[in-house]
Parts: structure tokens; C-alpha cells; sequence
């Protein structure tokens, strides 16, 4: 009976060892992969607001047609067709616009699982 408990003691002690020196390891790397994550979040975020169409563009042309209803004859019904919309995007800046969202949704979703590691 002496040698199985001899042996039990000395299986706890090393699977301590062993367990302790795995999450250490694994908070270690969850900490280094939150901050990663938050950085690349960050430069993600600038570039997607970089890519964002100019209001003010809009803002201008119906500016000028304000003036010109003023100038011309207040009472007159202005054509707004030719104003042009920042509503309408090429195909291949929808695609750059999906992927930098999708990006940021996955960079936010790898901090969120490294924060539940962390706190496990």
C-alpha cells in the first residue's frame, strides 16, 4: 500500500507541474494573440473608414443647386436626376468593402475567443 500511495504522490505532483506549465503557456500565447488581434483590429478600422465615400461631394452639388434655385427662380421645381449618388459603388469596391468587414468580424472574433481563454 506504501508504494501505490508513493506512486499516486509523485503522479499528482508532476501532472501539477505539467498543468501549471500548460496554462501558463496557453495565457501566455491567448495574451499575445489579444493584443495582435486588437492591433490588427485597430489598422482595420482606419482602413475602412479611409474607404468611405466623400459626403461632402454630394453636400456640394446640392449646394449648387440650392444656389441656382435662388438665383434663377425660387418657385421653379429643381431636376435632382443629375446629382450624382454616393449610393452607387463599383462592383470591385463592394468586394474590398465585404472583405475589410469580414476581416474586422474575424480579428473581433479571435479577441473575443482569446479574452474566454483568458478568463477560463
Amino acid at each position: 500500500k506504501d508504494v501505490n500511495s508513493k506512486f499516486w504522490a509523485t503522479y499528482k505532483k508532476v501532472l501539477n507541474e505539467y498543468d501549471d506549465d500548460f496554462l501558463g503557456r496557453a495565457n501566455d500565447d491567448m495574451g499575445i494573440i489579444l493584443t495582435f488581434a486588437g492591433l490588427f483590429s485597430a489598422v482595420n478600422s482606419t482602413f475602412i473608414v479611409g474607404m468611405q465615400p466623400n459626403p461632402g461631394n454630394t453636400t456640394n452639388a446640392l449646394l449648387v443647386q440650392l444656389i441656382q434655385i435662388t438665383v434663377n427662380d425660387p418657385n421653379s421645381v429643381p431636376d435632382i436626376s443629375n446629382i450624382s449618388s454616393s449610393t452607387q459603388y463599383s462592383s470591385s469596391i463592394v468586394w474590398m468593402q465585404t472583405l475589410a468587414y469580414a476581416s474586422l468580424a474575424f480579428s473581433v472574433l479571435a479577441a473575443f475567443g482569446a479574452v474566454m481563454g483568458k478568463q477560463w
